[in-house]
């Protein structure tokens, strides 16, 4: 049989937490078992009618042909006005603003676009896994930051920040509201990080997916439209969590020009953009009523509570209070024995039939943590719950080691 010879760059790639843990789960139904899942950050309700319809009269008009490389006129208006609306931040839609294949591909872009060969980035320690493979495909390294938890809240230090940096250090990517730990950052807090970036003239590229999922009367805040931001900061987002449009693979980015153009060159080697169509809802949904946005938000802060509800009161274990996302910290840390969370992970699976992410997933930061998804409801959120406590109840009383299958 032939043997090819694979790239030594694919070496560096990692599947992502879900993906493996989604592995197990699929070997653990094949054994003819029922798993509820309380893992991923996919919103459960449907589009939004008039987003679809949008799409559907577009198809009708026959917009199925290749669309503009750079994002159609009409979507890059939308973006342009929503982000002056909901931000107060001016883009030239002409110049500085780009229609990505989701966020996923954004963030590929942006990395691409400013990442040297041995290059570091620094990461907010936990963060979401997924940057690590694309910061490696380019050739860079992801350096954690280390976090602190102060009243129940992850947050960032400027000694923290001064201590992972290094002569080698190009950007910093900040996830805003912070998957996983759901920390929505106040201007005092980017303020501290706005003024890092800019004393040691890093590029700061912001994750802002989750921005219409803040709680408790908080405020989304760009860390762009602080001054001296919006030169040096990549902002990327999408529409998936904001509109419940995950399948539809629409995001955008916002930069200066010069950035901006290095951006596209890098998608114009492998994508043409989103369908045509698919813009057309997308810029629908930008410019329409946001009142479909804001129930869902209020929804997800219900679920939030119920999560936190459930989970509260057994010894040694405590759930974090997320201020946005779609996701609680449960911390187990003050247990007697410790435990690894990928050990816990695997017994809620095995023992009880629920699936969460461990919190050693998301960096060094994360372990002792599990992440708990309250993206689904219903019946899901409330069986699966119930599942969860019962194996945390028989976590807390240091039973679990002898009942582990």
């Amino acid at each position: 049989m032939t043997r090819f010879r694979v790239a030594s760059r694919i070496a560096e790639l990692r599947p992502t937490a879900v993906n493996r843990v989604l592995d197990e789960v699929r070997a653990y139904q094949a054994s003819g078992r029922t798993a509820l899942s309380l893992m991923r950050g996919q919103p459960d309700s449907p589009t939004p009618a008039h987003i679809v319809e949008a799409a559907e009269q577009s198809l009708q008009r026959g917009r199925t042909g290749y669309p503009d490389n750079q994002g159609e006129p009409a979507l890059r208006q939308a973006v342009a006005d929503k982000l002056r609306r909901d931000q107060g931040l001016a883009y030239d839609p002409g110049s500085e603003i780009l229609i990505t294949d989701g966020a996923t591909c954004g963030l590929a872009l942006a990395l691409g676009a400013v990442l040297e060969p041995g290059d570091e980035v620094l990461l907010p320690d936990p963060i979401y896994d997924a940057y690590a493979s694309p910061i490696a495909l380019f050739g860079g390294r992801g350096i954690p930051v280390r976090s602190i938890v102060q009243g129940g809240r992850f947050t960032l230090e400027r000694s923290a920040l001064e201590a992972a940096h290094s002569p080698r250090s190009r950007a910093l990517l900040l996830n805003h509201p912070w998957n996983p730990v759901g920390t929505v950052f106040t201007s005092a807090d980017l303020q501290t990080i706005v003024d890092f970036v800019s004393e040691h003239n890093l590029v700061l590229i912001s994750d802002e997916i989750y921005e219409s999922l803040v709680y408790d009367g908080r405020r989304h805040i760009s860390p762009a439209s602080l001054d001296g931001a919006r030169s040096r900061t990549i902002l990327v987002n999408s529409l998936s969590k904001t509109y419940a449009m995950t399948g539809w693979r629409v995001g955008y980015c916002a930069a200066p020009a010069e950035l901006m153009r290095a951006m596209l060159l890098l998608l114009q080697q492998f994508s043409r953009g989103p369908a045509t169509f698919v813009q057309d809802a997308a810029a629908c949904a930008l410019l329409s009523s946001q009142e479909s946005s804001t129930q869902r938000a209020a929804e997800y802060q219900a679920r939030r509570d119920r999560v936190i509800r459930a989970l509260q009161g057994i010894p040694g274990i405590r759930p974090l209070i997320p201020e946005g996302g779609l996701f609680v910290m449960v911390d187990l840390r003050e247990l007697q024995d410790g435990v690894a969370s990928d050990d816990v992970r695997r017994f809620l699976l095995e023992r009880h039939g629920v699936v969460v992410i461990h919190g050693s997933a998301y960096g060094p930061g994360g372990e002792g943590l599990l992440r708990v998804s309250f993206a689904a409801g219903g019946k899901t959120l409330d069986d699966g719950l119930a599942r969860l406590r019962e194996g945390l109840v028989e976590i807390a009383s240091g039973q679990w080691r002898e009942a582990r299958p």
